[in-house]
Order: C-alpha cells, then sequence, then structure tokens
C-alpha cells in the first residue's frame, strides 16, 4: 500500500448503484481513495463509503447533468487532494419502453437519457481534465466509461437507450485521440448485469436472457469491477478501446 498522499484517487459516479457500488469496492481494495458519486441518495453513499477497506474515501455529490456543480466538485477535489487520477462514468438512467411503442419514449424521458447517459460523462470529464492530466499513475489519467453491449445490438430498455450507449461508444473514442497522450478513455461495455435491476425483472425472461448467452448466465456486477480494475491497472498501452463483459451475447 502506498502512503495516503501517493494513493491515487479515484471518482465514481452512480457510486451507490448495482455496479457503481462494486466497482467503488475493487477500486480501493486496489488501494485507490475512492469519492462515491451521488446524485441525491447522499446516505447511500456514505454507506458505501463506509463499507470499503482503505482510508481517504468520501462521498461527493456529483449530478451529472450539472455542470456548474462539477466544476465546484473539481475545484473541491483539487483543494482536498491535490489529485484525481482516475474517473469512472457509472451514473445513467432508462426505463423499459418497448422499442416499438414510440408515444411511450416521451421527449422528457429522452432527454432525460442523453441528459445523463451522454453529455454526463462528457461534462464529467470536462471538469476533470486538468486533474486528470496532472495523473503521475503509471499510464497517466484514465477514463473508464460504463457503457452496454446494447450499443451494439440495438437490443436494450428501449430504443433511446441503445442510442445513448452507441454515442457513449463513440464518444469514447473521440475523446481518446483528444486528451492523448495524458488521458486514457475506455469503455467497459456489459451485456445484462444481475443488479436489483435485473433481479426485479420476471424469472423467466431472466432465465430466457441467459439462455440466449453463450456462458448461459447474467454478468455479476464483480465481473463488470474487475474489467474496471484491468482497464485502469494493466491496459497501460490501451486507449479508445471497447472492453466487452457480455459473455459473448451479441454471438448468439
Amino acid at each position: 500500500m502506498e502512503p495516503p498522499l501517493q494513493q491515487p484517487v479515484a471518482v465514481v459516479t452512480g457510486g451507490t448503484g448495482g455496479i457503481g457500488s462494486r466497482i467503488c469496492a475493487a477500486l480501493a481494495q486496489e488501494g485507490m481513495r475512492v469519492l462515491v458519486g451521488y446524485s441525491r441518495s447522499a446516505d447511500a453513499a456514505k454507506a458505501v463509503v463506509a463499507g470499503l477497506p482503505g482510508q481517504g474515501h468520501s462521498a461527493v455529490a456529483s449530478p451529472v447533468t450539472d455542470s456548474a456543480t462539477l466544476a465546484s466538485l473539481a475545484e473541491e477535489i483539487g483543494a482536498r487532494y491535490g489529485r484525481c487520477d482516475v474517473l469512472v462514468n457509472c451514473a445513467g438512467t432508462t426505463r423499459f419502453v418497448p422499442h416499438g411503442d414510440l408515444a411511450g419514449l416521451d421527449d422528457a424521458l429522452i432527454d432525460s437519457i442523453l441528459a445523463t447517459n451522454v453529455r454526463g460523462p462528457f461534462a464529467m470529464v470536462r471538469a476533470l481534465r486538468p486533474l486528470l492530466e496532472k495523473s503521475t499513475q503509471r499510464g497517466g489519467g484514465v477514463v473508464v466509461n460504463v457503457s452496454s453491449i446494447a450499443a451494439v445490438t440495438a437490443m436494450g430498455s428501449n430504443v433511446m437507450y441503445c442510442a445513448s450507449k452507441a454515442a457513449l461508444d463513440n464518444m469514447t473514442k473521440s475523446l481518446a485521440r483528444a486528451l492523448a497522450p495524458r488521458i486514457r478513455v475506455l469503455a467497459v461495455s456489459p451485456g445484462l448485469v444481475d443488479t436489483g435491476f435485473i433481479l426485479s425483472m420476471d424469472q423467466a425472461w431472466r432465465d430466457e436472457q441467459a439462455a440466449r448467452t453463450p456462458l448461459r448466465r447474467l454478468a455479476a456486477p464483480d465481473e463488470v469491477a474487475a474489467a474496471v480494475v484491468v482497464a485502469i491497472k494493466n491496459l497501460t498501452f490501451t486507449t479508445g478501446a471497447i472492453i466487452s463483459v457480455d459473455g459473448g451475447r451479441p454471438l448468439a
């Protein structure tokens, strides 16, 4: 374990969710100081922080659709920690709307999905870029966007969710080019993940989805978190890549 002031600092938006909380735990296990980002669930973020190994963690308000608040957050991180080495964009939103139900995908939902899933990650990168560029960790600063295979398969909770993840994958590549060589930008793209959101669905539907996946099961949140750790710690000569954690689902 590095001395506290030398430990990398990682910001995880959506840090209280089923995937985000496991990413926070994995990064803390790797010796990072983790800032658990939340929008409205301050108590849940504090609970995640309380369960992390190591010291120096905190819960931070990071509403990704509020650029002014994100600018203040960046100033706070700079003043308190003096560094930011990792940004994991895990905040996202969606709602099930059948793809054929165009009227059901109303303008308010479209705007919410695009603002959170596309503009939000960009706004986080824009706010934290100066700190990320100063990272002294091996491989430089790192941004990991949590995407979805819906970006490729065009199958997901609704049409606009799929479009938002396709945009996120494209933006990952554009930012990787624009921010090199000081910052690497990658995406981790899961298939269906066994989180509370999916566990709330009908069991027969979940079984059908698993059967359609070559590895015959859904992803575990810890497997997504492991991919994030690998992207940060091991793939130090990789940028602009989309890393699949989908059990081979697009092959089916």
